[in-house]
């Protein structure tokens, strides 16, 4: 037996429905019945036709549909959410695959269960319940997961055990790293989206996020800078930082360091951001130079965005939007 959950709409507002109807339901309605695709090709095809939307958002919805009508089968077990009542359902599906509009709000995708019952989300284990927070509309659940729903349903202690808890602790730990870099890896891909132009205004938003007085030089000769800043905003108090900015031009050389290094005079600090990264021999180069000198990849500046996004102006906000995650504290 396999097991499912699938999404009752945002924060469940279909749940009653579900209930109602003894159906799960999933949408895309401009498709009709799912059941007129003969195959996996023939319904991305239509997709394609259907809805403007990238290529990794599309496999995905596609692969979704496909396990809804092809994968799912009679006796799996079927989950959805309540998030108001912090409440899920557990059925049976019935092997009943419908097309019916207008039953379930805009979800005429429809599959037939039985309802087992329902579960308090507070009775389940901490690792069950992170292992049902995806806002996917469709996923499978792993057999531990299943073990613990069905264990619930009839009645069973829950108490973890001391080790149970080292291990709630842990995958706690591991579910929050692992969100922090997936978010760190979407900011970088926002990132590398810049034109050259904003990605110097990205420079000059950092820059004058961390206190400083930053704007980008105009454009022509610009002796290797193109974003300066200072105390001051003018040169005349210390320090005076030098940004050369290097966006989609690939490895960064000794070559190219040494040129930057060339054009800095005492009392300067260097900074050379490359998108696509440094050679050793140019990190090399920075270390002995005669000035500071400090080299910043994009994994580096996705993290000083992170850390100043809250003293960034609102031309720097336009560049990068981004919204803050609450995480519970340990």
């Amino acid at each position: 037996m396999k097991g499912w959950m699938i999404r009752a709409g945002s924060s469940g507002i279909l749940f009653d429905d579900f209930v109602k109807e003894n159906a799960v339901a999933i949408g895309w309605s401009k498709l009709g019945d799912i059941r007129a695709y003969k195959n996996k090709d023939a319904l991305t095809k239509a997709y394609i036709e259907n809805f403007d939307e990238k290529p990794g958002k599309r496999a995905g919805a596609v692969a979704m549909l496909d396990k809804f009508l092809n994968v799912i089968q009679k006796g799996d077990l079927l989950v959805s959410y309540n998030a108001e009542l912090r409440r899920y359902l557990v059925a049976e599906d019935l092997g009943e695959f419908r097309y019916e509009e207008g039953l379930i709000g805009n979800y005429p995708q429809l599959r037939s269960f039985k309802l087992k019952g329902f579960i308090n989300r507070d009775d389940l284990k901490q690792k069950t319940k992170n292992s049902l927070g995806s806002t996917l509309t469709l996923f499978t659940l792993s057999d531990e997961t299943i073990h613990d729903l069905l264990a619930v349903l009839e009645g069973k202690s829950n108490t973890p055990t001391l080790i149970e808890d080292t291990e709630i602790e842990d995958d706690t730990a591991q579910l929050k790293s692992n969100t922090v870099e997936q978010s760190l890896e979407l900011i970088k891909d926002k990132i590398n989206e810049l034109s050259p132009d904003d990605m110097e205004e990205l420079v000059a938003t950092v820059l004058r996020a961390m206190g400083f007085k930053a704007k980008v030089s105009p454009k022509g000769a610009d002796r290797n800078v193109d974003v300066f800043a200072s105390p001051d905003g003018l040169g005349l108090t210390s320090p005076r930082i030098k940004a050369e900015v290097k966006h989609r031009n690939g490895s960064m050389g000794s070559k190219e360091i040494r040129s930057f290094i060339g054009a800095l005079r005492d009392g300067d600090r260097g900074l050379y951001i490359s998108t696509g990264g440094f050679t050793k021999d140019a990190r090399y180069e920075a270390e002995r130079a005669n000035v500071p000198v400090q080299l910043i990849n994009i994994d580096d500046l996705a993290h000083l965005v992170v850390d100043n996004y809250e003293s960034f102006d609102i031309e720097g906000r336009s560049l990068i939007p981004l919204v803050k995650i609450y995480w519970p504290a340990v």
